[in-house]
């Protein structure tokens, strides 16, 4: 008997279009190789063929990564979104702190003392 391992999780299938890449891989890599091999083929007389291809590399780096980057099931550009709001957009998480009423009131006695007055070290209850 044959047996198909039928994976728990449905939604983590993606459909594979060429060449078992996604349509969001396939775009970027198209856009990539678009912004790459003119580069490449522009330049590589005027700064030589290492430097043509470096350059080249570095232009079509962003998106390669944007076509095969993904964190916990989001793509590159969901990671930097979630990484500028939680850095720079929205304030970092403030410590909760409550004012001790009784603090308040030795601060208030020993302000007192300090000035000549006050109830030396007692306070008066009613």
């Amino acid at each position: 008997m044959a047996f198909v391992s039928v994976p728990k999780d449905l939604t983590k299938i993606k459909n594979k279009v060429v060449l078992n890449l996604t349509k969001r891989q396939l775009v970027c890599l198209v856009v990539a190789a678009a912004v790459g091999l003119p580069f490449y083929f522009l330049t590589k007389n005027y700064i030589g063929t290492s430097n043509a291809a470096t350059g080249m590399v570095l232009f079509m780096l962003p998106a390669f990564l944007f076509a095969m980057y993904e964190k916990d099931g989001m793509p590159l550009e969901k990671v930097l979104l979630n990484i500028i709001n939680v850095k720079l957009k929205k304030p970092a998480v403030r410590r909760y702190e409550t004012k001790n009423i009784y603090e308040m009131e030795e601060r208030k006695i020993e302000t007192k003392q300090k000035k000549g007055g006050g109830t030396h070290g007692k306070k008066k209850r009613k």
